[in-house]
């Protein structure tokens, strides 16, 4: 599974160590930066990841900010993704399944590496459950989406 990977400066060494994560556990991995622990803005890397998505580049994403709750709410603006804040591998796995969640969103000033780790796995290995009452809720989301743009 190709999976984006992005952050802020914040998260920056957390996407990192989840990068190498992930690759060792033999993922690709997209990375859309940022690169450095520079001041940037989360939104544009929020963006960046949801892109990938939209545009097919990677099946999946994880985006990383200090609390993971403004990237999620970045992330959620774009038509087609379904960002979750997880930091339990639970909801991780959960999210996928019931709420068909394309992007794993984790603070990295609230959670460590190794629930990190545990975490993007949960939701790696996760598929959706396409069972009607699932689709149902599924649809009344995109049409709140399509109705308020």
């Amino acid at each position: 599974m190709r999976v984006a990977i992005g952050c802020d400066h914040a998260g920056f060494e957390l996407k990192e160590a989840v990068k190498g994560f992930l690759q060792a556990e033999n993922s690709e991995v997209l990375d859309v930066g940022t690169h450095t622990t520079d001041p940037v803005d989360y939104s544009d890397f929020a963006a960046a990841v949801g892109e990938a998505l939209r545009g097919r580049r990677a099946e999946r994403g994880i985006i990383l900010c200090g609390s993971g709750v403004g990237v999620s709410m970045a992330a959620n603006r774009m038509p087609g993704i379904r960002a979750g804040l997880c930091h339990d591998t639970y909801s991780a796995h959960q999210g996928v399944e019931h709420d068909d969640m394309n992007i794993l969103t984790l603070g990295a000033r609230v959670i460590g590496s190794e629930p990190a780790y545990e975490c993007a796995l949960a939701f790696l290995g996760a598929r959706f459950v396409a069972e009607e009452r699932y689709i149902r809720r599924l649809e009344k989301v995109e049409e709140m989406e399509r109705s308020h743009v």
